[in-house]
């Protein structure tokens, strides 16, 4: 018996069974499911099972090896969703088809579980992925600010340890004379006064 998760495709947004692989499930063949079907038409409507057109046939035939028999049919297949798969075995009343239909729904479920867990985690990668690029642009900025603020710490330690320079000779002759007789500011302020 093969998988049934395996069997479930994604076909126009909608996980689907493809008609035949619902027949292997159930124990009937595709024709005898595809008449049930016929015969209990108002019991599926578009959200329990659709008719692919023909590019949809060609990509499930290329997609699919287990279904390379329905390249050659003239029919285009039909696909049921979850809701139509479990319809289909309340028509089609044997027991293995029933007890399938469980099986299948329960596939559904569990393919529906397992993609929910999927975006979970995604959402959380995600989550921890901003949370990584924020601290790294914060550590960035501190960085580059500490880095700034050492750089003035060392320029003013730098200055602080440099010797002043020294006093400046004035240009020209100077007298000695001149530089004893020559009051000092304060006093010559004073004596202004």
């Amino acid at each position: 018996m093969p998988r049934i998760e395996g069997r479930i495709q994604v076909i126009r947004g909608l996980r689907v069974i493809i008609d035949a692989d619902l027949a292997e499930l159930y124990g009937v063949p595709t024709k005898a499911l595809n008449q049930a079907v016929k015969r209990n038409a108002g019991r599926f409507p578009p959200d329990f099972m659709f008719q692919l057109d023909a590019p949809e046939k060609s990509e499930v035939v290329t997609n699919c090896d287990h279904l390379h028999k329905l390249k050659f049919s003239k029919a285009l297949p039909f696909a049921f969703t979850e809701y139509g798969a479990v319809a289909l075995a309340n028509v089609l009343a044997s027991a293995q088809a029933v007890e399938m239909g469980i099986y299948v729904v329960r596939a559904f479920v569990h393919l529906r579980e397992a993609l929910a867990t999927n975006a979970d985690v995604a959402k959380r990668l995600a989550e921890l992925e901003m949370r990584t690029e924020s601290l790294e642009l914060s550590h960035d900025t501190f960085s580059r600010n500490t880095r700034l603020q050492l750089r003035q710490l060392l320029d003013a330690v730098r200055e602080l340890t440099t010797p002043p320079d020294p006093p400046k000779r004035p240009i020209g002759f100077v007298h000695p004379e001149d530089k004893a007789s020559k009051p000092s500011s304060s006093k010559a302020k004073g004596q202004k006064a």
